[in-house]
């Protein structure tokens, strides 16, 4: 739910995100029972009444349900991905992983050592300045 004082009820309603052509970012429509809102940014609808606090607005019905339902649907996921997963803190890495890891590693540094080896036997003698 969200309320909107009085003097503030247009200006909010009013909001442009930044840019020269920028829409308003809520539409107002007046009804027999008080407002309809279109945010236009997320086609949100909200249906709003006007009280002494000010414009009072609450989601859609069906727009709450099906929010609710994709929040449901992502808890649920997140909660199978868990109980496959674990949890990553809880869990050392298994000894082949970490075998393999230093292999890599070590595979790594044998290369670059190469390396460092061939590019000395390349380097042209400095004179002796003393």
């Amino acid at each position: 739910m969200l309320i909107i004082g009085p003097a503030e009820t247009m200006a909010q309603a009013q909001t442009s995100p930044p840019g020269p052509e920028a829409l308003p970012r809520y539409r107002l429509e007046r009804t027999e029972h008080g407002f309809i809102r279109l945010d236009q940014q997320t086609g949100a609808v909200s249906s709003c009444r006007e009280e002494t606090t000010g414009l009072v607005c609450r989601l859609a019905a069906d727009e709450r349900a099906a929010w609710e339902q994709e929040l449901d649907m992502l808890a649920r996921r997140v909660a199978a991905l868990e109980a496959r997963a674990g949890r990553p803190e809880d869990q050392a890495p298994a000894e082949a992983d970490i075998e393999r890891s230093l292999s890599i590693m070590e595979r790594f540094m044998r290369r670059f050592m190469n390396l460092i080896e061939e590019f000395r036997g390349h380097e042209t003698p400095q004179p002796d300045r003393t």
